[in-house]
């Protein structure tokens, strides 16, 4: 493979900027503008030159082949963060013929020589990603390998019910019936009863890992605009007696007690002869409707239960004015906004709720294809077709760790990260 480079630290001015390099000269490079190479994993400050000119004075790491992140021989320097140093030490690494790394090569590089697996990288793509304290902790079960283990256990029991089978091919042809130990079909209940456990949990893991959609609906003028303010504690939205104002969807992403909220303000539900209006109407009921939770919001309340389900919250606005029954705030003063917020919370967190590993549908797809197969299976005697439906379902989870037919998914994983990494 070619040597790359590039920076592992945003751009721009700071303290220090970070540039690795890895691939099989990585190692010349770094001896060629130090003078040496620093012992493996031990950090030297080095002079960094090339041809009589000094271009900072760095820390060096270095790294063994195997024992890199990548798992090719590595380094990196630590420079000053001027961007005048790292554009000098960018030009002077393409002279010596190192290649600017594309997004996502090292991570892809550390796959394909097994230093991760495929959910394992798709995992750190989810923990760069992560906005909230809930996402970071659920990258981090699966980025530390949680589901690779998972999957090898289920992987482990597979092929031994497949061995019990193939003793029963063995003596066939000897006439001797020989039926399939109740102890395979044992193993195969307790894989799919797991395999099905994931699949039950992908829904809450998929949520958590995307974060969710909170709509605030209402007719016009009701308050939505003033509450979604409030939530941001920052005018997002344009607040006006003019029925109308609000047109089109305004979203305000936020972090709720550690969960990734996206809320969204939207025109104010009515019968309008405004055509533009009337577009907004249809796009607020459109977003709400695929919203995980509704907030309505009515001031006299009268409320409309065609669009609302049992989870929603119905909400009176302007407490301020008057005395209101049931759960009410008012935007203007703030009362009743942090006891809405913790209901929101609570709601959601339920939704989160028995989250498992599985938090990608391509991780989904593959664990309903071993079910799929296994479920085929039942109480089956006859050893060949039991055996080809286990070998296709442990075909299905090496394709979920990325073992076999990953490559097509590659590009659309590692091109999600940044460059650097």
């Amino acid at each position: 493979m070619d040597t790359i480079f590039a920076e592992a630290t945003p751009p721009g001015r700071g303290g220090v900027a970070v540039i690795r390099i890895s691939g099989p000269d990585a190692w010349r490079c770094v001896e060629v503008l130090t003078g040496s190479v620093p012992s493996p994993r031990s950090a030297a400050l080095r002079d960094l030159a090339w041809q009589g000119d000094l271009i900072d004075r760095a820390l060096v790491l270095c790294f063994d082949e195997g024992r890199s992140f990548t798992g090719e021989q590595s380094a990196e320097l630590q420079l000053h963060g001027a961007p005048v140093v790292v554009a000098r030490a960018r030009a002077v690494l393409t002279e010596l013929g190192l290649r600017p790394a594309s997004a996502g090569e090292f991570t892809r590089r550390a796959f394909l020589n097994g230093r991760l697996d495929l959910v394992e990288a798709e995992a750190l793509a989810d923990l760069l990603d992560a906005d909230t304290e809930a996402q970071r902790k659920q990258a981090m079960r699966v980025a530390d390998g949680a589901l690779g283990r998972l999957v090898g256990d289920w992987r482990r029991d597979l092929v031994q019910a497949g061995a019990l089978v193939e003793v029963t091919i063995d003596f066939a042809d000897e006439e001797v019936p020989v039926e399939i130990p109740d102890e395979c079909f044992d193993l195969i209940d307790k894989v799919t009863t797991s395999l099905r456990d994931q699949i039950t949990s992908y829904p809450a893991a998929e949520a958590l890992r995307q974060g969710f959609e909170v709509a605030i609906i209402g007719p016009p003028n009701v308050g939505k605009s003033s509450l979604l303010n409030r939530i941001a504690r920052r005018d997002i939205a344009i607040v006006s007696e003019i029925a109308g104002t609000t047109r089109d969807i305004i979203e305000l992403r936020t972090d709720l007690r550690g969960l990734s909220v996206t809320f969204l303000d939207s025109a104010g539900l009515r019968e309008t002869s405004d055509p533009v209006e009337s577009i907004g109407v249809t796009r607020a009921r459109t977003r709400a409707a695929a919203a995980d939770l509704k907030i309505y919001l009515t001031e006299d309340g009268a409320v409309d239960q065609s669009i609302l389900d049992g989870q929603d919250i119905v909400v009176r606005t302007k407490s301020d004015l008057d005395a209101r029954e049931g759960i009410s705030i008012s935007s203007l003063t703030g009362d009743g906004i942090e006891d809405l917020l913790d209901l929101v919370y609570e709601k959601l967190r339920f939704r989160t709720a028995g989250a498992g590993l599985i938090a990608r549908e391509r991780q989904a797809a593959a664990v309903r294809a071993a079910v799929a197969e296994l479920s085929r299976i039942r109480r089956e005697q006859d050893g060949e077709i039991v055996a080809e439906h286990i070998r296709r379902a442990i075909a299905s989870l090496d394709e979920l760790i990325g073992r076999v037919g990953a490559e097509d998914y590659l590009d659309v994983v590692f091109s999600s990260f940044c460059i650097g990494k």
